[in-house]
C-alpha cells in the first residue's frame, strides 16, 4: 500500500459526498440515486487538480460513470479491477484511498500517473503501455478457477484504441476456450491519443449506429434484468441471453461472438444508474462476456467536449473557468522540440527523395508526423497501437524499394523488438527507427522512460545505433539515413523535449557511419558522451575550467559501429576516461568503450554514467538526471573524484 505522507494545505476540496470516500466500502454505503451526484463531485476534482498540476485528463473524465459503477458494483480488490494504459485511471484512484494524496500525481517522489501494485492493492496490475489488460485479467481469471474461487469476479476496461494491438485480439482468442469468469468493458469513444483508425473502427461505429441492432437489444436487456441472483437458473437465462444475441442482433457481433464471447452493448457509458444495473446482471453470467461502452472522451467539461480531443489528452496547465491553456510565452526564441525538428525534417527529405515514407504507431502527434500526414497524406501512415505490426508494414514498404521512416517511442519499441531482429536486420532491409523519447522521459516514469534501445540494438547484426547531440546532428544523421548509398536498418535516438539550437534548419550534411567527433581537447580526463547529455557535459565542462580544470570532450555519435580510430585516440592520450549517456549503463555506449580498451589491451579508469540497473520512477527530468547521477553538476562531480583518485561507485549514483 501507497504509505506516502499527505502534504496538509494542498488546496484541493473535494464535494460533500466524494469527502467521506475514502475506499470503494464508503463508496457502497450510498443510494443509488446518490451516485450521479458523486460522478458530478469525482469528474468537478479531477478538472480542480489536473488544470493546476497537469497530467493526462480527457480519458479519465470520459470515464468517471463508469469507474463508480465499477467499484459500487464489484467487491474491489477482491474482485480484480485491471485498467488498461492508465490514462484513464485517475478516478479509480481518488476512489481508491488516494484522494488527498492525489495532488502528487506525476511530481517526483510522489504517486504514479499509472496504476502500479506497489502503490496500492486496488492497483492489480501496473499498466503503462497498451492491451495487456484482457491478458492479465484472464491470467488472473483462470487462477481463481484453479484455486475454485467461483464467486471472484475479473474485469478488464480496454479503449477501442488499445483493442487495435494484437495482444488484445491473442488475449480475446484465449480467453474464449477458457471458459473463465471474466469480463471485458470495451470504452469506446473513438479515440487513442489521436483518433483512432484502422478497420476495427469501422466495425464498431457500425455497431452503435444500426437502428435494427438497437431495437434487437432491448431483448437482450429485458432478458438481463431478469437474473437477480447467481443461483440454479442464472446458467438457463444466460443461455436464453446469448441465444437472443445470436438470433437477433445484426452480423456485426459476429466479431466477438465468434471468440466465444457473450456480447451485450452498446450502452451509454455516462448513465451510471444503468451502467450498475446491467454490471449486476453481468455478474451473474459465467465466462468470458464483453459489455461495450459509448463514452466521450473529456466528458463534462465542455471545452473538451467541444474543442480538440488530442489536445485535451494531456493539455498541461490551463484555466478551468475559460479552458485556456497556459503557456508561458518566453521573452527570447527558443530550441524546437526533438520531435518537431524529426516532424520537419521528414518532410523536407520526402519532398526530395520520393521513396521516403513515414510510419507511427497510433502517435502521430505525439511524434509529430502528423506534419508529413497533413502535407503528404499517401505516404505517411497511422497504423494503430500496433508496434509489431509498424515495423514489419515497415520491412515489406523497403522490399519494395521505399525508404521507411518508421517512428516509435524508445520504451514502446520494446514491443517490436523481435519484428526488428527478424523481420528487417536478419533481411539487411532498409529501415530507419527513429526512437523518440529516448532516456528518462520525465513524469510518465518508467514505463516510458527509453533506457534500453541503446544496449538492445547495439548487439544486433546490420543495426545502425546513433543519437544526435542536437537539433542539426538530428537532421544530418536523418539525411544520411535515407541516402541511397546508406543501407540496413538505422537507428536514430533522441529525448523528449527540447533541443539547443535556435537556429536549427541548416542545410543538410552526410556523416560518416560509424564517426565521431572531438567537440574539444583537454588534459588528464576525457569525458565520451553519446546523444544530448553532450549538452551537459558541455556545462560541465564550462564549470570545471572556472576551476582550471580541463577535460577533453568527445562526441562519440554512435554506439555502434563505434569510432575505434577516436577510441585509439583517447586511450592513447588519457588513462582517466568517463562516458556519459541517458541510457542503461548495462550494454549501453560506455560498455562498448569497455570493450574496445579491453580487445586492444589498454590500461585506463574508465567510469560510466548513465541509467543505473534499477527502475527509476516518475520527475521532471531534470531531477532524475541528477538522481542518476549525469547532471551537469554530478558529471563535473565525478571529473573532481576520478582526478583525485577517489573509489567511484560503478553506478555513479552515489557520488
Amino acid at each position: 500500500m501507497f504509505t506516502m505522507e499527505i502534504v496538509k494545505g494542498s488546496g484541493f476540496i473535494p464535494g460533500e459526498l466524494l469527502a467521506k470516500i475514502n475506499s470503494p466500502a464508503d463508496l457502497k454505503k450510498f443510494k443509488e440515486s446518490d451516485l450521479e451526484q458523486i460522478c458530478s463531485e469525482l469528474r468537478q476534482y479531477i478538472i480542480d487538480l489536473v488544470s493546476v498540476k497537469g497530467g493526462h485528463f480527457g480519458a479519465s473524465l470520459g470515464v468517471v460513470e463508469l469507474t463508480v459503477a465499477l467499484h459500487y458494483i464489484f467487491n474491489t480488490p477482491y474482485d480484480q479491477l485491471v485498467w488498461d494504459v492508465g490514462h484513464q485511471a485517475y478516478g479509480h484512484k481518488i476512489l481508491t484511498g488516494r484522494r488527498d494524496v492525489f495532488h502528487t500525481n506525476r511530481i517526483y517522489k510522489g504517486i504514479s500517473g499509472f496504476p502500479k501494485r506497489s502503490e496500492s492493492e486496488y492497483d492489480t496490475f501496473g499498466v503503462g503501455h497498451s492491451s495487456t489488460s484482457i491478458g492479465a485479467a484472464l491470467g488472473m481469471a483462470v487462477a481463481s478457477k484453479y484455486q475454485k474461487l467461483k464467486d471472484k469476479q475479473h474485469i478488464a476496461v480496454i479503449g477501442d484504441g488499445s483493442m487495435t494491438a494484437g495482444m488484445a485480439f491473442e488475449a480475446l482468442n484465449h480467453a474464449g476456450v477458457e471458459n473463465a469468469n471474466l469480463l471485458v468493458v470495451l470504452n469506446d469513444n473513438c479515440m487513442s491519443i489521436d483518433p483512432n483508425v484502422g478497420a476495427l473502427r469501422e466495425y464498431l461505429t457500425d455497431i452503435t449506429t444500426s437502428h435494427t441492432y438497437n431495437k434487437a437489444k432491448d431483448k437482450v436487456w429485458e432478458l438481463l434484468g431478469k437474473i437477480s441472483k447467481f443461483g440454479p437458473n442464472a446458467q438457463e437465462i444466460a443461455s436464453k441471453v446469448e441465444n437472443a444475441v445470436k438470433t437477433s442482433l445484426l452480423k456485426q457481433s459476429n466479431l466477438f461472438e465468434s471468440l466465444k464471447f457473450r456480447y451485450f452493448g452498446p450502452i451509454d457509458g455516462h448513465d451510471v444508474v444503468r451502467l450498475t444495473k446491467v454490471l449486476a446482471d453481468l455478474k451473474d453470467i459465467p465466462g468470458p462476456k464483453l459489455l461495450h461502452v459509448l463514452t466521450k472522451k473529456g466528458k463534462g467539461f465542455k471545452f473538451s467536449e467541444e474543442g480538440n480531443e488530442t489536445v485535451w489528452h494531456a493539455p498541461g496547465l490551463f484555466n478551468k473557468d475559460t479552458g485556456e491553456i497556459i503557456k508561458v510565452v518566453p521573452k527570447n526564441p527558443q530550441p524546437p522540440k526533438y520531435q518537431d525538428v524529426f516532424g520537419h525534417t521528414i518532410v523536407e527529405l520526402a519532398e526530395k527523395n520520393p521513396k521516403i515514407m513515414g510510419v507511427t504507431p497510433a502517435m502521430p502527434t505525439g511524434c509529430s508526423l502528423n506534419i508529413m500526414m497533413k502535407a503528404m497524406p499517401d505516404r505517411a501512415f497511422d497504423v494503430g497501437i500496433a508496434e509489431q505490426h509498424a515495423v514489419t508494414f515497415s520491412a515489406g514498404l523497403a522490399t519494395q524499394g521505399m525508404v521507411p521512416f518508421c517512428n516509435i517511442y524508445s520504451s514502446f519499441m520494446q514491443r517490436a523488438y523481435d519484428q526488428v531482429l527478424h523481420d528487417v536486420a536478419l533481411q539487411n532491409l532498409k529501415v530507419i527507427l527513429c526512437l523518440d523519447r529516448g532516456g528518462l522521459a520525465g513524469a510518465d516514469g518508467p514505463t516510458h522512460h527509453g533506457a534500453f534501445d541503446i544496449a538492445y540494438f547495439r548487439c544486433v547484426p546490420n543495426m545502425i545505433v546513433s543519437a544526435p547531440m542536437n537539433e542539426e546532428e538530428l537532421r544530418n544523421l536523418m539525411y544520411t539515413a535515407q541516402l541511397e548509398e546508406t543501407k540496413g536498418v538505422f537507428s536514430i535516438r533522441y529525448p523528449r523535449g527540447n533541443g539547443v539550437m535556435v537556429d536549427w534548419k541548416t542545410p543538410f550534411q552526410k556523416i560518416e557511419i560509424g564517426k565521431g567527433r572531438k567537440i574539444k581537447d583537454g588534459e588528464k580526463v576525457a569525458i565520451l558522451s553519446i546523444g544530448h547529455p553532450g549538452n551537459l557535459v558541455t556545462k560541465a565542462i564550462e564549470e570545471l575550467q572556472q576551476e582550471g580544470i580541463n577535460p577533453a570532450h568527445y562526441d562519440m555519435r554512435f554506439a555502434k559501429p563505434i569510432d575505434e580510430a577516436l577510441l585509439h585516440e583517447v586511450f592513447s592520450k588519457y588513462d582517466k576516461v568517463i562516458t556519459v549517456e541517458d541510457g542503461c549503463i548495462m550494454g549501453g555506449m560506455g560498455s562498448a568503450v569497455l570493450e574496445f580498451m579491453a580487445d586492444n589491451q589498454y590500461q585506463a579508469k574508465v567510469i560510466r554514467l548513465g541509467i543505473p540497473d534499477k527502475w527509476i520512477e516518475h520527475g521532471e527530468q531534470a531531477e532524475l538526471y541528477e538522481e542518476c547521477g549525469f547532471s551537469a553538476k554530478q558529471i563535473a562531480k565525478a571529473t573532481l573524484n576520478v582526478l583525485m583518485e577517489k573509489t567511484i561507485h560503478k553506478n555513479a549514483v552515489n557520488l
